[in-house]
């Protein structure tokens, strides 16, 4: 087990920052998913353009794309990744800002999904400027969600708490 002072710890070398970093890599490749489909959903949101070729239909798919998974990512991180980690790692546990962060998002989507379904029944007219308002209430949350994730994963971190032959098993 790794439990260092950050003050103490000798460089790593590149194949030890790989692997101390490996998670990191990983959240970004995810996270940079959402980041893509966000810009989109609210660039179209922002402007009330849609892209060459996308219908109102494939844009509030998107939308619910989007919102389920962001909804399953952050369940597997809750249920499966996190607490893992926190045995550990004060930023994962249960009291700590990312899963505050989660709530914030999660009533955000929450409200985001549930515009998105009344629009697509034909059950409330597309306003963009309620969309946008809503993408508001949370976009910043997640946006430091998505950057604050990764930086508790990177390596800097993840070798404080736990040695080489640990970083092989983490369950990500």
């Amino acid at each position: 087990m790794a439990n260092h002072s950050s003050s103490f710890l000798p460089p790593l070398s590149n194949q030890e920052f790989k692997l101390y970093n490996r998670m990191a890599d990983k959240m970004q490749g995810l996270h940079q998913w959402f980041r893509v489909r966000w810009n989109i959903i609210y660039d179209v949101a922002e402007s009330s353009r849609r892209p060459a070729g996308m219908s109102i239909k494939s844009y509030l798919n998107m939308c619910l794309e989007f919102c389920e998974n962001l909804e399953t990512h952050h369940e597997i991180e809750e249920i499966r990744v996190f607490p893992y980690l926190a045995r550990r790692m004060p930023a994962f546990a249960n009291k700590d800002e990312l899963i505050k962060q989660h709530k914030v998002i999660h009533k955000g989507l929450e409200r985001f999904e549930s515009h998105v379904r009344n629009c697509l029944r034909g059950n409330a007219d597309i306003r963009w400027d309620e969309i946008k308002d809503i993408l508001d209430s949370f976009g910043t949350t997640l946006w430091d969600h998505l950057d604050d994730e990764v930086r508790e994963l990177g390596a800097e971190q993840t070798r404080k708490y736990w040695s080489k032959e640990e970083m092989t098993r983490m369950p990500m």
